[in-house]
Formats: C-alpha cells, structure tokens, sequence
C-alpha cells in the first residue's frame, strides 16, 4: 500500500483536474491509485467519499458567479440519485468491464467534439448564458438515469461523462455545464459512497491521505476555469477527455501498460 506523500501528491494532482473540467474525480484517480500500487477494488471506491466535500468546495466558485442552471441540477438529481443506489447495489454482482469501455468510448467521441468547437458569435453568451431553446427534460432525465446507474456500478461520481453530455446534448454552455456536473456529482457520490462503504469496498485511509490533496486543489481548479478563456478551456477539456477515455478504454481491456 503506498504511502502519505504518494496518496496526497495523487490528490493534488486529481483535485485540481477535477476542480478545473468539473469532474468528480474518481475516473482519474482510479488508474492512478492501482498504478501507485493500490488494490483494484479499494482504488475504484475509496475517491468517491473525498470527492463529495471536493466538489462542493469547487462547486461555491460558480455559485457566488451564478454560473449553473437549477433546472439541469434539479432534473438530474431526481433521476441520478435512486439510479446511483441501483447501480452501486448491482455492482456486487457485475465486474462493470463492458460498462467502463462502452463509458471511455464514448467519452473519447465526446471529447474530441470539444476539440474543434463551433463557433461562438458573443463569447460572454457562451461563458454564462443559458441558450433560448427550451431544454427536454425527458433528455435530461435519460442522462442523468445513464449516468446515476453507470457512476453507481462504477463507483465514481459520474462527473467524467456529464459535464460533456450536458455541453454537447442540453447545449449547455461548457462552464455552466461545469457547475452542473460538480453539484449533481456531490449529490451522486452520496449514495454510491453509503452502498460501497457497506459492502467493505472503501479504505478510509486513502481517502483521508487522498483527500488532503483533493479538496484543496479542487478549489483552485474552479477558480482557474471560470477565468480561463473558451477558446483555451474548450479544447483543452476536450483533450483530458480523449486521452482519459483512451486509458480507461485501455484500463478495461486489460492493457495496463500504465502500470509497468
């Protein structure tokens, strides 16, 4: 198992990615804990427990902005949160390969839409304002089911596949879809860290030395999004997303060229 110094230096590291493209966390810190040396099955859920007061600490840099959209939080904790408690309770039955490959696939396509984003004609329109069509809600209750039963199973808070669906499906502008995805993501991490804690999967070790790192840094994170301009952030959240899809795609084949 490693150590304080190697665990807190993860946290940093994932605190601040998370806090920066309004991830919860897990899906990075998972292949860095195993790749550190931890067991796989502590490496998927003990992230999740820090993750929560994470995200809430990066969530308050949009909020005093009022950079989120209550109708995208509310409909998605409707259908995330008894989603999140059925995936994490099927989790004991099911090893999640197939679901974290078709997850990092379709994250790869994802990110690589925000590689080249369309064209935006008033960019303060698109760094903070919601887009004059109406939202579906069914839309945004089949994502945030998607996504609650696939976080549970997975153990993650699903911020990895939300803040992306949210900007290319709801069109909601990216760093409102940010704030979106972190809160949602909070609220998601309840339930699955309550379920895994129960079923022994959670070393409260790792998360206290990984935590130290995270929550911090997930502050700094947010703070360094909202000032950063789209034109620099979009891309960049694009490429995370690729080459965290790739290695989670990988991961999940068991190409673990990672950990040699």
């Amino acid at each position: 198992m490693p150590g304080f110094l190697n665990l807190f230096s993860i946290g940093v590291f994932v605190g601040y990615v998370s806090g920066l493209f309004g991830k919860g966390g897990s899906a990075v810190a998972t292949p860095l804990l195993q790749l550190a040396g931890v067991p796989a099955f502590l490496a998927v859920a003990s992230p999740l427990p820090a993750a929560i007061p994470g995200t809430v600490m990066a969530t308050l840099v949009y909020l005093r902005r009022k950079i989120y959209d209550k109708d995208v939080i509310l409909w998605s904790v409707i259908a995330g949160f008894p989603a999140t408690i059925l995936g994490a309770w099927l989790s004991k039955f099911t090893s999640g390969t197939a679901i974290l490959l078709l997850s990092n696939v379709t994250l790869i396509f994802l990110g690589a839409a925000f590689i080249f984003p369309e064209k935006q004609n008033d960019p303060q329109q698109a760094m903070h304002a919601l887009p004059s069509i109406r939202r579906s809600i069914p839309l945004n209750l089949a994502i945030a089911g998607v996504v609650g039963l696939v976080s549970g199973l997975l153990a993650n808070a699903g911020g990895f596949l939300l803040a992306p669906l949210y900007a290319k499906v709801l069109r909601v502008p990216l760093k409102v879809a940010f704030a979106c995805s972190m809160i949602v993501s909070a609220v998601l991490a309840v339930p699955g860290t309550l379920v895994h804690m129960e079923l022994g999967h959670i070393s409260w070790r790792i998360v206290l030395y990984f935590g130290l790192g995270s929550i911090p840094l997930s502050y700094l994170g947010a703070r360094t999004a909202v000032r950063m301009p789209l034109k620099i952030l979009t891309p960049v959240f694009g490429l995370v997303n690729v080459v965290i899809g790739i290695l989670g795609a990988m991961d999940s084949l068991g190409l673990h060229w990672l950990h040699l």
